[in-house]
């Protein structure tokens, strides 16, 4: 099993939790694809609710809504948010602000388990930080029902590149898998992490923006199951160097990809 017991490193997508305007129905569309086990977390948290697969933390997610506790009008989409870990919020946010980037959430404490902040990059791109406190991020990665990677859609390549390695320990890299040619890797300590490419290569209008992928066992079991529960098959299942993939949105508007990894003893 995939799992990850110690602290991420800086730049390393740690954590992505999902707003939603009704957070039971979202926890139960996502418990029921993924086989996650997940509940409305307690009030002082502000009902924030921890899924596990396998009794380890994979994804949040929370019910929008003010810093007053009060309901959002209007009501803001639904949004998996990715998190990129850093040794420090505070000193992360003042190297966002110098390089162009903006603050959508202050950083602010989470009771002891960490430290948090939502900002955008200079080309609108919105990601969160997590300084971990007793929390260092998802528990398990790499398998079914987990997150497998994440990706950075953006209009300037070269300039958000250069944007994440001044803020966090991020090398960008051309990818060097075959067939790949054109995509970028973002690495950390040598090892690729998540991914970025240019918005020519989504739907017209798409603003920049981080996409989870989740892996799965066969993407296109798993997209006739979420159309059926309500959710939107966005890009039909497709082959591609690194597997078979799909996009989705799940019934309140979250957008998300599953994959499914080629089998190692027949390459793709």
């Amino acid at each position: 099993m995939p799992e990850k017991n110690g602290p991420y490193l800086p730049g390393t997508p740690c954590w992505v939790d999902l707003m939603v305007p009704d957070q039971q129905a979202a926890i139960d569309f996502y418990c029921d694809l993924f086989g996650w086990q997940g509940q409305v977390g307690p009030a002082e948290t502000g009902g924030y609710a921890v899924c596990s697969l396998k009794g380890k933390p994979v994804a949040g997610i929370m019910a929008a809504m003010n810093p007053d506790g009060s309901v959002p009008d209007p009501m803001p989409p639904s949004v998996w948010t990715t998190y990129l870990a850093t040794d420090d919020v505070d000193a992360t946010l003042t190297s966002i602000g110098d390089e162009g980037g903006k603050v959508v959430m202050p950083a602010m404490d989470v009771t002891t388990i960490g430290r948090m902040a939502v900002v955008a990059d200079p080309q609108g791109a919105v990601f969160g930080l997590w300084q971990a406190g007793e929390f260092t991020g998802a528990g398990i990665v790499n398998e079914p029902g987990a997150v497998i990677w994440n990706e950075l859609s953006t209009s300037d390549t070269d300039a958000a590149g250069g944007f994440y390695r001044k803020v966090l320990p991020i090398t960008p890299a051309p990818a060097e898998m075959e067939g790949a040619e054109g995509y970028t890797e973002l690495k950390v300590g040598g090892r690729g992490v998540a991914g970025m490419m240019n918005l020519d290569k989504v739907p017209p209008g798409t603003p920049p923006h981080w996409l989870t992928y989740f892996q799965v066992d066969d993407v296109d079991s798993v997209s006739d199951a979420a159309v059926r529960a309500g959710g939107n098959l966005l890009q039909p299942p497709f082959d591609m160097v690194a597997g078979r993939m799909a996009v989705l949105s799940d019934p309140q508007g979250g957008v998300f990809a599953i994959i499914t990894e080629p089998n190692p003893e027949q390459p793709a």
